[in-house]
């Protein structure tokens, strides 16, 4: 079943909920600041607070509409869905990883929202919803990379002694498998996300508190992009080339 409600997000995402009440398991689908940004107040409480599952699936992130402005860029969709308590994040790296995670959450009774973007890695992995997946061992730092972050991250720290997670799901974050990771002598985290800098650093410091932990946030800064252009170009204007990201996490280790 389709129904098409034109551009009307949010009656889009009520509607999902009022079909989740009779008893279906709803799928939304839109660009993502649309589908999340406009609509947050219909999944905050016709998903969230009602307790029922559901779909929601983007396209465009982060910036994929480069070319369009502020109205079609989504950089905080997954910062503020982390704050709706019972929400689910996930943020594949391939077009299979997303089919693999949303067969395994797609009737799991929560709210999932599922993050796609034109960037994809060029490997498939065998990646399971709420699991970090260990890529690589090394004893200096412990860099997570989410979703289409991967392979730039892999390149960036070729020849460097550092453990490299895999994250597809945001939230639930596995914080068990971040402590069994990270080396208890050297509590020292970067993170490499593709949306807003600093969302998952409140998870990776309760996943190793109370003992003191460095974590370096590398991410689309949180400030108001004013200028046009692919997403390789904003890419390279933010700092998110696999060049930048062997600057940013070899001064992190320099400093440590």
């Amino acid at each position: 079943r389709v129904i098409k409600v034109g551009i009307m997000e949010q009656t889009a995402v009520s509607l999902a909920a009022g079909f989740a009440i009779e008893g279906f398991v709803p799928v939304v689908h839109s660009i993502t600041p649309f589908i999340v940004e406009r609509p947050f107040e219909q999944i905050k409480d016709d998903f969230c607070y009602q307790r029922l599952g559901g779909n929601i699936i983007s396209t465009g992130a982060s910036y994929d509409y480069g070319t369009d402005g502020m109205t079609h860029y989504g950089m905080g969709d997954v910062p503020i869905l982390r704050t709706l308590p019972g929400m689910e994040v996930v943020v594949p790296g391939t077009a299979a990883e997303f089919d693999a995670l949303f067969r395994e959450a797609y009737a799991d009774g929560a709210p999932t929202y599922f993050r796609l973007a034109e960037q994809q890695n060029l490997t498939d992995r065998a990646v399971r919803f709420g699991r970090l997946e260990v890529v690589r061992r090394g004893s200096a730092a412990t860099v997570v990379a989410v979703g289409p972050m991967l392979d730039r991250v892999l390149e960036a720290v070729a020849n460097l002694d550092v453990t490299v997670l895999y994250c597809t799901t945001v939230a639930p974050f596995d914080g068990e498998a971040l402590r069994a990771e990270t080396f208890a002598g050297h509590r020292a985290v970067v993170v490499v996300e593709p949306y807003y800098e600093g969302t998952l650093v409140p998870e990776i410091a309760a996943a190793l508190g109370p003992d003191p932990v460095r974590i370096e946030a590398i991410g689309v800064p949180r400030r108001v992009l004013s200028r046009y252009g692919t997403v390789d170009e904003h890419d390279a204007d933010l700092g998110l080339t696999v060049g930048a990201l062997r600057r940013r996490i070899e001064d992190f280790l320099a400093e440590g």
